[in-house]
C-alpha cells in the first residue's frame, strides 16, 4: 500500500517557534506485548533527505524494515536506546515506564536535545522536557520514523535472544506479544522471567493466576497506555 513519506515539518516548525537546533524523534515498541521491556529509541537526523522507503516500523516489511535499520544507524546523526524491564512496568505501570524507558535514551544521546517530537497524542515525557506530541509521528515525522525502525528491528532481536531458553514461546516471531503459540506455552508452561506479571492476561489463567503481582501504583490514577490486550480463548 502506497503511503506519504515522512518529512521535517514538524522539527522545522519548533526550530521556528522555539529557537531549537536539536531535535530528537522519540518513538516506542513493546508497550502492548506481555513479555519483554518496553523500548524507546531517541534519534536526531537533522534536515537531511530521508533515505528511501523510510515511515513507521509497523507498515515494513521485516526484511526491509532490517534494511533500513542497518542504513539508519549510520545515517543519523545519533541516537540511543533506553529500556524499561518487565519488572518496572509491573512496579511502576505502563506509563510510568515509558517515561522511564525515554529519559534513557534521551540521556544516552551525546547532546541533550532541546526538544522532542514524541509519537503519539499523549505526552509520558513531561517537563523538563520540550515535548511535542505528534499522532502517527511515526508516519509524518523522519527523526520519529527512523526512531520507530530501530527501536523496532533492537526489540525483536532481543526478544529473539531471550526466547532461546523458551522456544515453546516462539518470542523471535511474535516479539512477547500475545500470539496463539505464545498464549498455548503460557497456558501450559506459565509465565517465564521475562513476562509482566501485573497484566490482566494472568485473570484468564487459574493455575497461574497466583503469581499476579498486585498494582501497588493504581491508586496513583496513572492513565492506561492502550495495549493490554485480553487472553481471548
Amino acid at each position: 500500500m502506497p503511503y506519504e513519506p515522512p518529512t521535517h515539518t514538524v522539527e522545522r516548525s519548533l526550530r521556528a517557534t522555539t529557537g531549537a537546533k536539536i531535535i530528537a524523534g522519540v518513538d516506542e515498541v513493546g508497550r502492548g506485548a506481555w513479555a519483554g521491556p518496553v523500548t524507546v529509541c531517541a534519534a536526531v537526523t537533522g534536515l537531511r533527505r530521508p533515505p528511501l522507503g523510510l515511515t513507521d516500523s509497523k507498515l515494513l516489511t521485516v526484511k526491509r524494515r532490517t534494511e533500513l535499520d542497518e542504513i539508519l544507524r549510520t545515517w543519523v546523526t545519533s541516537y540511543a536506546l533506553g529500556h524499561a524491564s518487565p519488572e518496572e512496568i509491573d512496579e511502576r505501570g505502563m506509563t510510568a515506564a515509558l517515561r522511564l524507558a525515554a529519559v534513557r535514551a534521551l540521556g544516552a544521546l551525546p547532546v541533550r536535545p532541546d526538544a522532542v517530537i514524541l509519537d503519539g497524542k499523549h505526552d509520558y515525557l513531561g517537563t523538563p522536557w520540550r515535548v511535542r506530541t505528534v499522532i502517527k509521528g511515526d508516519q509524518s515525522c523522519v527523526a520519529v520514523a527512523a526512531a520507530s525502525v530501530i527501536a523496532k528491528v533492537h526489540r525483536d532481536k532481543m526478544m529473539a535472544e531471550l526466547g532461546i531458553d523458551h522456544a515453546d514461546f516462539a518470542f523471535a516471531d511474535n516479539a512477547g506479544y500475545p500470539s496463539p503459540v505464545h498464549k498455548a506455552a503460557l497456558a501450559e508452561r506459565g509465565p517465564t522471567p521475562y513476562h509482566r506479571l501485573s497484566w490482566a492476561y494472568l485473570d484468564a489463567l487459574p493455575q497461574w493466576r497466583h503469581l499476579k503481582k498486585a498494582r501497588s501504583w493504581a491508586e496513583e490514577k496513572v492513565p492506561e497506555i492502550e495495549g493490554q490486550l485480553g487472553f481471548d480463548f
